[in-house]
């Protein structure tokens, strides 16, 4: 009985397996953190501890907050827009991914969105640990020439009356999206308004929220 060797089979193989390791980079920290725990110099307890603090508490909970706080107090808001480092740092949230970032506003007639083309800039500390889709090649790219199409893959349909303006984070200027505040939303706490916030939402590429 004879077989045949199918090299695009295999190629294609090949790549989807790949394609589910992680990246480089990744392995090296993994390697790394290994290597530090066989010596006894890292407790893995306590970078589980800092990983679910930066994903659940730090961030993005502390950005809802700051959220929440300028939907139910204009003068905030005000602040927020004009100096977001000072108007954050009122919560005690400020860090040194927010000290320069910049709070831009979604209406009916506008979208933000950011992106990071360089690398990926992210203000952790008020948003946790940056997704591996921001990091993504793909989206770096994508986000500056077909904002709309991105979006849609995100389940965010903009109406062509709505003006998309993407925004590109760097070490020096960061930004974070101000959502719309959801219909129905008069009277509710700013705990219970900031339940509703997602981090998507305050990176753009989530927009209804409620």
């Amino acid at each position: 009985m004879s077989s045949k060797f199918d090299a695009p089979k295999v190629a294609e193989i090949h790549q989807h397996l790949h394609s589910h390791l992680p990246s480089e980079s990744a392995l090296r920290v993994k390697a790394l953190e290994t290597l530090l725990v066989d010596k006894g110099l890292v407790n893995p307890q306590t970078i589980d501890a800092w990983i679910e603090a930066y994903t659940d508490q730090i961030g993005p909970k502390r950005g809802a907050r700051v959220v929440a706080k300028a939907w139910t107090d204009s003068a905030y808001k005000k602040r927020l827009l004009q100096d977001a480092p000072a108007a954050i740092d009122e919560l005690g949230y400020l860090g040194k991914a927010t000290a320069h970032l910049k709070v831009v506003e979604n209406s009916d007639r506008v979208h933000n969105l950011v992106v990071c083309t360089l690398c990926s800039c992210y203000p952790f500390s008020i948003l946790g640990i940056a997704p591996a889709w921001y990091k993504a090649a793909a989206y770096r790219s994508r986000a500056v020439r077909e904002p709309r199409a991105v979006l849609a893959e995100f389940g965010v349909d903009i109406d062509d009356d709505v003006e998309v303006r993407v925004w590109d984070s760097t070490a020096e200027l960061r930004y974070l999206v101000l959502p719309q505040c959801p219909p129905g939303a008069a009277g509710m706490s700013e705990e219970d308004l900031a339940a509703l916030v997602t981090r998507n939402s305050m990176i753009g590429t989530d927009r209804n929220l409620g």
